[in-house]
């Protein structure tokens, strides 16, 4: 297992590598925020071991910028502010725990195990349908690497959709599932939404994809091979 330690006072970065290396861990060190994040970004670690008060860019600023790179390695922060909202920021922005200085090895050791056993976050799988593709991750659509733009409620449409490639899927179960509500009849809101999609998706592109199935509902497929 792969651990960069963020800390800027040497002594304890010292400490901490000694201490983990001692228990087979492979440890690479830093001492700022900016060489942090560089490391971070560029090596796939098993563990991210931040100090939160770091020369430069802080450690929450670090954690952020990971965050927002979509970068799920687990990240345990190390703070002297043990306030209950300096932890409720750090957790908010994505920190995995939280160990407020002067603490025992062995407490962070514990903490590190349990972190390495959870692992990162699995990223989701794209969903797709033949050229057209969605990352539940970025939100991202795309056919035929083109950018697909969709609103929210065309977004959830499109991923039920997908996420039932093939299924004959009818107004009163796209309703329960998409918009949480019991099938009216007397509403059209589900042909409204399936046309916006449509045209979406379908519009200038070959083959075409989400078809009506008269008397039942709609499926999206692609034709067979």
């Amino acid at each position: 297992m792969h651990i960069l330690i963020v800390e800027d006072e040497k002594k304890v970065a010292s400490f901490l590598q000694r201490g983990l290396a001692a228990e087979h861990y492979e440890v690479d060190v830093v001492h700022d925020g900016d060489a942090g994040l560089e490391r971070a970004l560029e090596t796939d670690y098993d563990l991210v071991v931040l100090d939160v008060m770091l020369p430069g860019r802080d450690g929450l600023a670090v954690l952020r910028e990971l965050r927002a790179r979509r970068r799920l390695v687990p990240v345990l922060l190390l703070t002297a502010r043990g306030g209950v909202a300096d932890k409720v920021s750090g957790l908010d922005l994505g920190a995995d725990d939280y160990l407020t200085k002067p603490f025992a090895f062995e407490e962070l050791l514990a903490r590190v195990r349990a972190l390495l056993r959870r692992g990162a976050p699995a990223t989701p799988p794209t969903l797709s349908c033949a050229d057209l593709v969605l990352d539940p991750a970025t939100h991202n659509v795309t056919r035929a690497d083109r950018k697909i733009e969709l609103t929210a409620r065309e977004y959830a449409l499109l991923e039920f959709f997908l996420r039932n490639t093939g299924r004959v899927l009818s107004r009163a179960v796209i309703a329960q599932r998409v918009w949480g509500l019991h099938f009216d009849t007397l509403t059209n809101v589900i042909d409204v939404y399936v046309n916006y999609l449509r045209r979406k998706i379908d519009t200038d592109s070959e083959p075409k994809l989400l078809h009506t199935v008269r008397g039942t509902g709609y499926v999206l497929r692609a034709p067979e091979a």
